[in-house]
């Protein structure tokens, strides 16, 4: 998955992926996932005012869309076109370590079908 991820950015799209896609847990993030006929892996972030203020939720989301860009090209051979992703950051998405926040988003992906292999888990370096 070469240069940058193709983004959600309307209120619209990440209410259709809430109502809609499937949903996966866990400690640091969650995942609601809808497949598309057609288009590009889009994707979106979002952090609430629950998890901590700005700062907080700034880096939350700089770490979900790291591990999304590495997760996500990992999976790419594998991966079927046309999935509208929406990754909700958690309290611990800012404090956990790097290997387990990869390996939430992995499980979370294979969870809800977007990933229907498991990528190698040789890539551990923090962005």
């Amino acid at each position: 998955m070469p240069g940058r991820l193709s983004r959600l950015t309307r209120r619209s799209e990440f209410l259709r992926v809430a109502g809609r896609g499937r949903k996966a847990a866990r400690p640091a993030l969650v995942l609601q996932a809808l497949s598309q006929p057609e288009g590009p892996v889009r994707v979106g972030f979002t952090a609430t005012r629950k998890i901590g203020n700005a700062v907080v939720r700034n880096r939350a989301k700089r770490r979900l869309r790291a591990a999304a860009h590495l997760a996500l090209a990992e999976a790419a051979g594998t991966m079927t076109p046309g999935w509208d992703l929406v990754l909700i950051a958690r309290d611990g998405t800012a404090a956990r370590p790097w290997d387990k926040l990869l390996g939430d988003l992995r499980g979370t992906l294979r969870q809800t079908g977007v990933s229907p292999d498991g990528p190698p888990a040789d890539s551990k370096a923090e962005p």
